[in-house]
């Protein structure tokens, strides 16, 4: 029995990660003036975050449509597969996972399982590697599947956004509130959890970071906890010696920058702790 799995770009696993057990990821698009950029192969990071602050309009996204995903199906099946658990971005936040769905349907060689990860960014990179583990450890489909959607519920990233103007660009947050935000100065702090986001206010940077500290405290003792950041190596590195006592000791903490694909909506300056809390 051999299971692979899968997932989206938008998992921002570290390169090694997908090396060591063979996951495959595939990429979705950044549209940006009048070009588009397969994420990670025509478009680096940097060149990415560069650009941003100057796009006129402001960069779009999109998956790759469902022949892309039938494909990916068809030749794990070709290489002996003999099952694929496919895991996405949350479904409240792009149409992947339907796109996986459609093409899971389309797939007779072998079966498919897809899951609506309810995250993003390594918060579904987690969900993504603690399935590879198990199926390299040999673990059926029906225990790895239960055993990711126990770990949704215990998955939550923490940000701090420099500023609310790209969730405004790309409509998730009114103009008003945006206007109102730089107004004021405002640093957004951020809660995904579950699929749902939740958005809270500070004045300053300081004190927005101890709120994103604050909040991960509360779900501690962790099981995992890494970083990820938005064109913010330096910020992140810092917020990385402050926040060490709450790192496990005897897990891998990564420190990623995030896709393109998510930094169209977040912009530059971002850093996020991505949070995996001990099961209870």
């Amino acid at each position: 029995m051999t299971i692979r799995i899968v997932t989206d770009s938008t998992s921002d696993l570290p390169q090694s990660v997908i090396d060591r057990y063979g996951i495959v990821v595939i990429n979705n698009y950044i549209n940006m003036q009048g070009k588009s950029y397969l994420d990670g192969i025509d478009i680096s990071r940097q060149e990415f975050y560069q650009r941003l602050p100057g796009c006129n309009p402001s960069p779009t996204t999109s998956g790759p449509g469902i022949d892309t995903y039938v494909r990916t199906y068809q030749r794990l099946a070709e290489e002996g597969a003999s099952e694929i658990i496919s895991i996405h971005v949350a479904s409240e936040f792009s149409n992947i996972t339907n796109i996986a769905i459609l093409a899971a349907r389309e797939i007779h060689e072998l079966p498919v399982t897809v899951i609506d990860s309810k995250q993003l960014s390594l918060g579904l990179g987690y969900q993504v590697i603690a399935a590879a583990r198990a199926a390299a450890a040999g673990c059926p489909v029906k225990e790895i599947k239960e055993l990711v959607g126990e770990m949704i519920s215990r998955v939550y990233i923490f940000a701090v956004l420099d500023t609310l103007e790209y969730l405004q660009r790309s409509g998730r947050v009114s103009r008003v509130m945006s206007g109102l935000g730089n107004l004021l100065q405002v640093k957004p702090v951020i809660t995904v959890y579950n699929g749902l986001v939740n958005i809270d206010r500070e004045r300053t940077l300081k004190k927005a970071t101890q709120r994103m500290i604050e909040l991960a405290e509360r779900i501690a003792p962790l099981e995992h906890l890494s970083l990820v950041h938005a064109h913010a190596l330096e910020r992140v590195e810092n917020l990385r010696a402050i926040i060490d006592y709450l790192i496990p000791n005897d897990k891998q903490s990564y420190s990623e920058e995030v896709t393109p694909i998510i930094g169209v909506h977040v912009g530059p300056g971002t850093i996020a702790m991505v949070c995996v809390a001990a099961p209870s």
